[in-house]
């Protein structure tokens, strides 16, 4: 291994605590920021090119398929990631390579099966996740062009984990950066100018894609780089598959949940207050996404920290760890929540133009961001059980939130508060969902502190 890579891998067991997770965090952030910013942008540059207010709605009804696409992604991108710091932690350079190659083709395989499952299908998924007869032209248009670009979205998302946690955070900054920004030049040229409509949006989106990924594999054909392709990696082993779909099955159950939420959540909205209310559920996930983002970029700077250390038992350094990305992504949490609660009605504007489905937005975020400050703190603990290869118990914790909790919430809710019990589900499911959270990660420390570092230590 060139000497620059080794050193990229020894901070992280010897450099000071917060410039190690500054410098791992800070890129991440920026980039996953960057691409929550432009995500916000696209939403709101739609809601105002198309003068149909249904579109708000068509869209919103795409993000649970998004969401599937978006899994299966980090089912294998997270799980790369994770067993890759653990394995260099372990100074084992050759088991990084085999995962790095086994990777490429399981995400091309999973990436080309799902595709063909949601064109055949498409309409009768859609209708399932909350689509009207009004909502529905806009959505299929926008999912089946967009759709071309999710192989491309799954090797980009999986691979620029991998190069993080490989000591490369500047560099997969860029990634995000460089997709954000061209799709941030692109959508408003394809919709204002040439007058694509939606699909002008979905095109955009599998252009930045295509650049992205080209930019994200061709570091791993660089042979100075700590980690890149060897010949003989690529046939696919079983042993490896395995750690790496078991490790990446916390957040895959995540975003598999909110697909599933996302289809309850949309059939109760549109039986208790119609497309309005579906537009509305879009303006909340864009505000709070940006929060949420800033958070899962603290846990990516956190993660390789965390797998390394973890792989050299290293134990100090871990909770110190654990306790500066918690107590950031709180800040950051509360933030979220103070100015939801506080100006509503700003930021529904930015989205919408018709004043009922303003009004019915700044009820739907008033409501849902009243616990959103415990966020944080459940999304730091996930992915703290996730770095350490705890898959079980970050798989728990990835349902308590969505699926323990909320499915019954939204069953149990509405028929006594109408539409106000949907909302009400977001903010009781964050809070008992922390609370578990929190006893499950106090009983971890405390196993780690009386069973592993006496044993470490002798």
């Amino acid at each position: 291994m060139p000497q620059e890579s080794t050193d990229r891998l020894k901070e992280l067991a010897t450099a000071p605590i917060w410039r190690i997770l500054l410098k791992y965090s800070i890129p991440a952030v920026t980039g996953i920021v960057v691409t929550a910013l432009y995500n916000i942008i696209d939403s709101i540059v739609i809601g105002h090119a198309i003068d149909d207010p249904n579109v708000v709605a068509g869209i919103a009804v795409t993000f649970p398929v998004m969401n599937l696409s978006s899994a299966l992604g980090m089912l294998i991108g997270a799980g790369a990631a994770t067993r890759t710091s653990i394995v260099l932690g372990q100074k084992d350079l050759h088991r990084a390579e085999v995962i790095l190659g086994n990777c490429v083709q399981l995400s091309v395989i999973i990436g080309l099966s799902y595709i063909t499952i949601f064109y055949i299908f498409i309409d009768k998924i859609l209708y399932m996740f909350g689509a009207s007869a009004a909502t529905l032209p806009y959505a299929r248009e926008f999912i089946l062009w967009v759709m071309p670009g999710m192989v491309l979205i799954n090797l980009t998302f999986s691979y620029n984990n991998v190069m993080r946690a490989s000591g490369y955070p500047s560099k997969a900054m860029y990634t995000n950066i460089l997709g954000a920004v061209l799709n941030a030049i692109l959508a408003p040229l394809f919709l204002f100018v040439f007058k694509w409509g939606i699909r002008g949006a979905a095109i955009a989106t599998d252009i930045s894609m295509l650049v992205t990924c080209i930019w994200v594999m061709s570091h791993f054909f660089n042979r100075k780089n700590t980690l890149h392709f060897v010949r003989g990696t690529f046939r696919l082993r079983a042993d490896v598959i395995k750690s790496v779909l078991y490790i990446g099955m916390a957040p895959f159950l995540i975003n598999v949940a909110g697909a599933g939420i996302n289809a309850i959540v949309n059939n109760s909205l549109l039986k208790y207050g119609g497309d309005n209310a579906i537009a509305a559920v879009v303006v909340f996930n864009r505000y709070v996404t940006i929060f949420v983002f800033i958070v899962i970029g603290i846990c990516q700077g956190m993660q390789p920290i965390l797998g390394y250390n973890y792989g050299m038992g290293k134990y100090d350094r871990l909770f110190k760890t654990l306790g500066l990305a918690a107590v950031s992504s709180v800040v950051i949490t509360t933030i979220g929540s103070l100015v939801g609660h506080f100006l509503p009605r700003p930021i529904a504007s930015l989205f919408m133009q018709d004043e009922q489905q303003i009004i019915c937005a700044i009820n739907c975020i008033r409501i849902t961001t009243v616990t959103f400050w415990m966020v944080g703190f459940q999304v730091v603990a996930t992915n703290f059980f996730q770095s350490l290869g705890m898959a079980g118990k970050a798989v728990f914790l990835s349902l308590t939130r969505q699926i323990i909790f909320m499915i019954p919430l939204l069953f149990i809710l509405p028929p006594h508060f109408g539409l106000d019990g949907v909302w009400a589900a977001f903010p009781i499911s964050d809070a008992v969902s922390s609370i578990v959270a929190a006893a499950m990660l106090f009983w971890q420390i405390r196993h780690i502190r009386h069973t592993l570092i006496p044993a470490n230590n002798n």
